[in-house]
């Protein structure tokens, strides 16, 4: 199978050390093993994305020397792709409406709670009764019973109950959004990703989306998930706790503080951003672990 990765970042501010670190491991994983990366813009959450974000995210790329095989997407401009795996879904009868708030949920005896996320109790299955005569608000993934497995690259083996730790997980909004998890599963096989590299707090999110593959009869990618760049409290850095823009007029020194949260040893101290790039992807092949 060839090689297709891609870095998929979520437009709702700028590139900062965690994400600029995301990007090159991304990049390198590509480059080292001969090839292709795509650059994905994971807007479909389009409230959370401000006016012009996308377009200063691929400057940043740019400024990094992070230039893309083919030229980027939105996933604003996929929703028909999403409509029709839900229909597929529906189809099969795997996916169902649901009526249930956020609030229904939080005062359910049965529920709950997992990382700050309500574990739905399957309250709208059809065998529960469905809908109740109420309207619907979203649609749910029909999770089956059993463990998931999956090997990560980095992690080493991965195993989780989905059923028992998420529960049926949205597939369309209450506001008529689209989830994420549906969302990424249909890009990445529209898209021919063959390898899905990105950070750690992602890896909870694998099982869900394996088990969407296998029910859209989709391949599931090779997965490789990287180490997180901390704030100062230990929490991963990210826009929602003030993490700061790169300075994209240093962006080897950008690429240089990724590098060393990638462990990644023996590289140039200077160098012209091409030839450091180039150091870097033999660092890379030499040190991550292979297929």
């Amino acid at each position: 199978m060839a090689y297709v990765g891609r870095f998929a970042p979520s437009p709702t501010g700028p590139l900062h050390a965690g994400s600029v670190l995301a990007a090159l491991g991304s990049w390198l994983d590509a480059r080292a093993h001969q090839g292709r990366w795509q650059v994905r813009i994971e807007d479909v959450d389009r409230p959370r994305c401000p006016p012009g974000t996308d377009k200063l995210i691929l400057a940043q790329l740019d400024a990094l020397g992070l230039r893309p095989d083919a030229p980027p997407s939105w996933q604003s401009q996929r929703e028909a792709l999403y409509e029709q795996a839900l229909q597929r879904l529906i189809a099969a009868g795997l996916a169902y409406p649901c009526a249930c708030t956020r609030k229904e949920l939080a005062a359910a005896q049965s529920q709950r709670e997992r990382h700050g996320e309500l574990v739905y109790p399957g309250t709208c299955r059809p065998e529960n009764g469905g809908l109740r005569g109420r309207p619907a608000r979203a649609w749910r993934f029909r999770v089956p019973a059993g463990v998931v497995h999956w090997q990560d690259r980095r992690l080493g083996p991965q195993q989780q109950d989905v059923a028992q730790a998420v529960g049926d997980f949205v597939l369309k909004r209450a506001d008529g959004l689209w989830a994420y998890q549906l969302a990424v599963v249909v890009d990445d096989a529209e898209q021919g990703i063959s390898d899905v590299v990105r950070g750690e707090d992602l890896a909870d999110n694998t099982p869900r989306q394996i088990l969407l593959q296998k029910a859209l009869g989709l391949p599931t990618p090779r997965h490789l998930h990287l180490p997180l760049v901390l704030a100062a409290d230990g929490q991963k850095l990210s826009k929602q706790n003030g993490a700061a823009a790169f300075d994209s007029s240093e962006p080897l020194q950008a690429l240089q503080a990724a590098a060393a949260g990638l462990s990644l040893q023996g590289l140039p101290p200077s160098a012209t951003l091409p030839d450091w790039l180039h150091a870097a992807t033999r660092a890379w092949a030499a040190t991550i672990a292979p297929f």
